[in-house]
């Protein structure tokens, strides 16, 4: 029999001939390999006019334009995650949307189903500038940028590799998440309702920079009551807040 000692491993392995692994004292001995996770390669040009230094051009050029810090809140490994949507500036406000996975796609739905609620012209006020990390869920910006009609709605932008601190305003409010929904806490029984009560109280907070004013209040004065309607956004008068893991006791 014509072949190498690896397919004679192989074949006394999947237990085609009389021996078996035990007869073999270097198979016994040789721990398995663990194998690395397949990570899905991100394409470089993606990031082809939308780094940073782009987004400062494009702030320079439009001073009074509106900037959307976007994140991902991750629960436990594998499991639900959050994405957030942090309005930078004037009214502080955020959004955020539970997922199934942490998935490119999962981000394309959210920013389809908030362009079809919000119509084009308003979504374009709120998100005509995204600032994002180089995370694989945002891998494919042309597909949040791209209206279905073909149009242009938004652009985005990616943070420099490592520089999460680039924006600073959604790590910070991500902080009141975690008062809800501390680290290691699984996501996976949670609804969009959940994470819309618990965005509702983080938004009716005051806040010092806004002078005591909530972000709802904020964004109302901004955007009108009606961005409020359309976001399912409630505010929660200041005695009834809870900022706790038991808001979403159920």
């Amino acid at each position: 029999m014509i072949c190498s000692e690896k397919t004679i491993y192989r074949y006394v392995n999947g237990s085609l001939l009389k021996a078996r692994n035990l007869d073999l004292p270097r198979v016994v001995r040789i721990k398995q390999r663990k194998t690395k996770p397949v990570i899905c390669k991100i394409d470089p040009a993606c990031y082809i006019k939308r780094t940073y230094e782009d987004y400062k051009s494009f702030i320079k050029e439009n001073p009074d334009v509106q900037v959307v810090e976007m994140d991902s809140v991750e629960g436990v490994k594998g499991g639900k995650v959050l994405l957030t949507l942090h309005f930078k500036g004037l009214c502080d406000f955020m959004l955020a949307f539970i997922r199934d996975h942490n998935t490119a796609q999962s981000v394309i739905d959210i920013f389809e189903n908030l362009y079809s609620t919000l119509k084009p012209d308003l979504f374009k006020k709120l998100f005509k500038c995204v600032l994002t990390d180089r995370g694989n869920e945002f891998s494919n910006p042309t597909a949040l940028e791209m209206a279905p009609d073909g149009t242009k709605r938004t652009n985005v932008f990616f943070c420099d590799p490592q520089a999460s601190w680039q924006k600073p305003n959604v790590e910070l409010n991500h902080e009141l998440i975690r008062r809800v929904l501390p680290k290691g806490t699984s996501f996976n029984n949670l609804t969009q309702s959940d994470i819309t009560l618990m965005m509702n109280n983080i938004n009716s907070y005051g806040r010092e920079k806004l002078n005591f004013k909530s972000p709802m209040e904020a964004l109302s004065s901004l955007f009108g009551q009606e961005v409020l309607e359309l976001l399912d956004a409630k505010q929660i008068p200041a005695n009834e807040i809870i900022l706790h893991p038991k808001l979403l006791k159920k």
